[in-house]
C-alpha cells in the first residue's frame, strides 16, 4: 500500500507543495509489481492534488500466442483528493457533487495512492499486447505455440479463397 500522512499538508495554505518517492508493491490485478518514482502533492482550496510519473512492471498475456510476460509501463498520475474531515475541527465533510468516484483522504489523514495507481497500471496495459513484435501465435488447428515449435497443420484456407485454391491452373 502506498500511504502518505497528509495532515500538516491540509493545514498549510493553498499552493503549498511535497514530494514524495515512491518505491513500493501494489497490488495490481494478480500481480503486485514494485511501482517507483516521485509523487508531487499539491494543497488546493478543495483538497490535495496528486502528480507524478510512476514506472512499473506488469505481468500480461500475450494476444497472439496467450503467453505471459513482463511489459513495462509508465504511468502518468494526476488526481485530486478530497478530506473526509475537517483538519480543524474535525467535522465530517462531503465529497464535492462534482466529483462522483473521486479519491478521498481518510478520517486519520491518509492519502492512499494505491487504488489510483492500480487504474492507472491497467488503462496502460495495451489492447493487444504483443510478447514480441515477430509472435507466431498459436496454430489455428492443434493449438500449438507456434514460437516454440512448428507443426505439420496444413496452413488455412480463408473461405473466401477456396475456390481459387480448389482449381488448379491449366498448363
Amino acid at each position: 500500500m502506498v500511504e502518505i500522512n497528509v495532515s500538516q499538508l491540509l493545514k498549510s495554505s493553498i499552493g503549498t507543495t511535497r514530494s514524495y518517492d515512491i518505491d513500493e508493491r501494489v497490488n495490481i490485478g494478480e500481480d503486485n509489481p514494485v511501482v517507483r518514482g516521485e509523487v508531487r502533492l499539491l494543497r488546493t482550496n478543495r483538497g490535495i492534488l496528486v502528480t507524478g510519473k510512476l514506472e512499473t512492471e506488469l505481468v500480461v498475456t500475450c494476444s497472439r500466442c496467450l503467453e505471459q510476460f513482463r511489459e513495462p509501463a509508465k504511468l502518468d498520475i494526476e488526481e485530486e483528493f478530497f478530506p473526509t474531515i475537517d483538519i480543524l475541527t474535525g467535522a465530517a465533510v462531503a465529497v464535492p457533487e462534482d466529483e462522483p468516484g473521486a479519491f478521498t483522504i481518510d478520517q486519520n489523514n491518509v492519502l492512499d495512492l494505491t487504488e489510483a495507481i492500480r487504474q492507472y497500471a491497467l488503462m496502460a496495459v495495451p489492447m493487444k499486447p504483443l510478447c514480441r513484435e515477430d509472435c507466431k501465435g498459436l496454430c489455428p488447428t492443434c493449438g500449438k505455440n507456434l514460437n516454440v515449435e512448428g507443426c505439420g497443420c496444413p496452413p488455412p484456407v480463408d473461405p473466401r479463397w477456396a475456390k481459387l485454391v480448389a482449381e488448379k491452373p491449366k498448363e
